[in-house]
């Protein structure tokens, strides 16, 4: 590494912020002046391995952090521990998070006690509510107050920023990073889709795994489906199952024994998007999916109280119902039924980037570490 090299430590721990990360990693491997090392906390094993294969990423450190049935405060105890132990031998000049998870957490805070800045990606989301979603309003908060460089995906974001007292001079309003990957997963010559669509069926693609959901939220969630693909026989339903007992023991005693619902282990990533192109609707609870399925002109139904993704229902791309029997079984019914109420929902445009926000991050960071910057691209 020469002298005017400088070490950036990517970190992931969750299949969504490989993802998401992923077009930073590879953006700033294009450049002579950033020597990247990816750290893998593998927060989820196999998920995570799974996207890191479909984007080519190796991890140059892997700490296998998670264990069967492993407390948040376990969790968080163990990255702490492991996390400083990285940082001092890997001696970083940045250190680079995605998102909300415990991992993004727990590596702001050990990167803070080191005094390492942090470039936080797709920074400035707020649901209002500290525990919905949970714990992920919380990680975010904290990783947001000791970042040096909020990468806020939308105006929106770079508001709630400003709201808390995060200075203007360290926000930079860049696009979301997961247009970018989804516009280059989505342009490979073949999407396979490894499940099969009855013919002539609407396919309603389902995710719901968020830990505040657990127990009667997400029984309302599923008996909502049960009873929309019981009352209609040109429906069919592809549930991709969260490996979370709590969620798959609900799933299978509420929708395990229907027809027309599939239930499935989790979907790499290129046969996931292959099922969004595919899909009529996206019932979800997932912030990822809130973002790619409109990009891809399909309406999206939030079962969630609060999103921290508004511009989407702004933008009159999705509909938030909550985990709510009526409001999901009423608006998927419209959809379903309505061809204008429909048409007005999949205009195929997303509100949260045009593909080049990664290029803009790493302008961000060759300014301030290196004191000079490549043109970027204007922000959408």
């Amino acid at each position: 590494m020469t002298q005017d090299c400088k070490r950036i430590l990517a970190v992931v721990g969750t299949r969504p912020e490989v993802i998401k990360m992923a077009p930073v990693v590879h953006a700033l491997r294009q450049t002579r002046w950033a020597d990247v090392r990816v750290l893998a906390t593998a927060q989820h094993r196999e998920m995570l391995d799974e996207a890191l294969a479909v984007f080519g990423i190796t991890p140059d450190i892997d700490l296998n952090i998670m264990l069967p049935q492993q407390s948040l405060p376990e969790l968080t105890a163990r990255l702490l521990r492991a996390l400083d132990e990285v940082i001092t031998a890997e001696t970083p000049d940045a250190i680079i998070v995605q998102g909300d998870t415990t991992t993004v957490m727990a590596v702001a805070l050990a990167a803070f006690y080191r005094q390492i800045p942090i470039g936080h990606v797709e920074a400035g989301l707020r649901s209002g509510n500290l525990y919905s979603p949970f714990p992920e309003e919380m990680n975010r908060t904290v990783a947001g107050h000791l970042s040096r460089w909020h990468f806020a995906p939308t105006k929106g974001a770079e508001a709630n920023l400003l709201r808390e007292g995060i200075a203007p001079d360290r926000i930079h309003v860049t696009g979301n990073t997961v247009i970018d990957a989804l516009l280059e997963v989505a342009s490979r010559a073949t999407l396979p889709s490894p499940l099969k669509v009855p013919a002539g069926a609407r396919m309603i693609l389902l995710t719901a795994h968020r830990r505040e959901h657990f127990g009667a939220p997400l029984a309302e969630i599923f008996r909502a489906v049960r009873d929309l693909a019981d009352a209609r026989d040109d429906v069919c339903f592809i549930y991709p199952v969260h490996p979370n007992p709590n969620v798959k023991e609900t799933a299978s005693r509420l929708l395990g024994d229907h027809p027309r619902i599939l239930l499935c282990a989790p979907i790499e990533y290129v046969s996931f998007v292959a099922l969004m192109k595919r899909a009529y609707l996206v019932i979800t609870d997932s912030g990822g999916v809130q973002e790619e399925a409109p990009a891809l002109g399909k309406p999206v139904v939030v079962t969630r109280r609060e999103t921290e993704r508004p511009e989407a229902v702004t933008a009159g791309v999705a509909v938030l119902v909550g985990p709510n029997y009526d409001a999901l079984i009423a608006v998927v019914g419209r959809l379903l039924d309505e061809p204008l109420f429909y048409a007005r929902m999949a205009v195929g445009a997303s509100p949260y980037g045009d593909g080049a926000a990664a290029g803009r991050i790493v302008s961000v960071l060759q300014k301030d570490l290196l004191g000079e910057a490549k043109d970027a691209a204007s922000v959408p």
